[in-house]
């Protein structure tokens, strides 16, 4: 399986010193290798590669040795995904995750046993918890997965396969080796822009427009993991009485939070992926009657009686009044970032552009104590930009102790408090800082 590239007096030489020899393997025989462990397909991308070169660095931290990334796909079944059931979605994609896991092991291990290193990066969950809400993955499977030509990115976010469609679970093995023959990007992209998955997300997460609206994808769908669950478990600890909590809590949500403490964390949506046409095996019955099939996936989430979660004054909360005034609205807290570096990151991601109608203003950060960050932030005609330094004049400049601010965003501590203490002093129309506030509601 393996090929030599090396001189030969050179591979003498490393031989003698018990150096490990430099690995090609042939691309037909490990694709034999993954399709065997279980993968529906494969593809192989170097660690060189330009398309992953924003993960390069996390890779090699994970394991050193890689100079290869197996990218696989393991397919789901269709109609479990679609039905408006969720337990029935979720065991598909709790089960599909599991064997893209146990495929990626078996890959590893069949490595092994010919004297080649691998590692297999969880598919999902479990993930690195003590850097949340930062990076909490290992590898990001989507890019890697388009630069491996599995499939390109759709209006969703999500990879569809040519084959495949969405319906599919990716998992990525990381490799001592290279690869004679790489895989690179299909030229073109399954996504139909047909826009179900606009229609379909109780939430408007996915924009007409082709924005994406990644608060109000996590709040919801997300509820039961991570920060989601944190704010379940304060709504105990703040809870006077079992009477208390039960007036906040009903007692499907409790139970459904049992369940996925108990079998897997549940995802409350996932809609945009049920009712994706894409795909050679999937796009057949939307082609020929596309009435029926919008009927038929589409329309049972559209209808669907459930809770949906929101943060407060949120660009979510005024779509789910507007669009489905027959959904019951729960309000929650959404994510709240640990460092200061973690709260500039975060606010391309929570910044809801509803909010931020008719605000045209700069905004200079001027952070000192445990954290020291200087930054710029824009917003303008409904839109956010954030640059590192002071760029151009302010209409508002805070300069904030770095432990305060983040207390204020985390409510534990009042920002009036803070400004009359002087650990956050504004120079502007206290009017602006109010205003950027409603932009990020938390």
């Amino acid at each position: 399986m393996s090929k030599l590239s090396e001189h030969p007096t050179v591979i003498h030489a490393r031989e003698k010193r018990g150096v490990p020899l430099p690995v090609c393997l042939d691309r037909a025989e490990l694709r034999k290798i993954c399709l065997e462990a279980g993968a529906d397909d494969v593809g192989f991308v170097s660690i060189d590669r330009p398309e992953i070169a924003d993960q390069r660095a996390e890779i090699l931290n994970a394991f050193p040795s890689t100079l290869t990334l197996i990218s696989i796909v393991c397919r789901m079944n269709r109609d479990a995904i679609r039905s408006p059931a969720r337990s029935v979605a979720n065991l598909e994609f709790h089960e599909t995750t599991d064997h893209a896991n146990q495929s990626a092991r078996l890959i590893v291990r069949q490595l092994e046993e010919r004297g080649i290193r691998a590692l297999n990066p969880a598919s999902g969950f479990p993930m690195e918890m003590d850097r949340f809400p930062g990076r909490i993955w290992v590898v990001s499977h989507k890019p890697v997965a388009v630069a491996a030509g599995l499939g390109q990115m759709g209006v969703h976010r999500n990879v569809i396969h040519p084959k495949f469609g969405n319906f599919i679970i990716l998992a990525t093995v990381l490799v001592a080796a290279s690869v004679e023959e790489q895989s690179f990007p299909i030229d073109y992209n399954p996504c139909l822009t047909c826009k179900l998955c606009v229609a379909a997300c109780p939430v408007g997460a996915i924009k007409p427009d082709g924005e994406f609206d990644f608060s109000a994808c996590m709040t919801h769908n997300y509820r039961e993991f991570m920060n989601g669950f944190t704010d379940w478990s304060e709504t105990i600890a703040e809870s006077r009485s079992a009477i208390d909590y039960r007036h906040k809590v009903t007692d499907q949500e409790s139970a459904s939070m049992w369940q996925s403490l108990a079998f897997g964390p549940n995802y409350k949506a996932a809609y945009c992926l049920a009712v994706c046409p894409a795909g050679e095996d999937v796009i057949q019955p939307f082609l020929e009657k596309r009435a029926e099939f919008v009927a038929e996936t589409v329309r049972p989430l559209q209808q669907k009686s459930e809770t949906i979660y929101v943060v407060p004054q949120s660009d979510a909360e005024a779509y789910v009044v507007r669009k489905f005034p027959h959904k019951k609205i729960r309000r929650v807290s959404g994510l709240r970032p640990s460092t200061i570096a973690g709260f500039m990151a975060g606010l391309p991601l929570v910044f809801q552009p509803g909010q931020s109608k008719g605000l045209d203003a700069v905004y200079h950060f001027s952070f000192h104590g445990a954290e020291t960050v200087d930054a710029t932030v824009t917003i303008r005609n409904q839109t956010l930009d954030v640059q590192s330094g002071h760029v151009g004049e302010a209409d508002c400049f805070v300069r904030a102790d770095a432990a305060t601010w983040l207390g204020f965003l985390r409510k534990e501590k009042s920002i009036v408090w803070a400004i009359i203490c002087r650990r956050v002093k504004v120079r502007g129309p206290l009017s602006l800082l109010t205003r950027f506030g409603q932009c990020f509601p938390s």
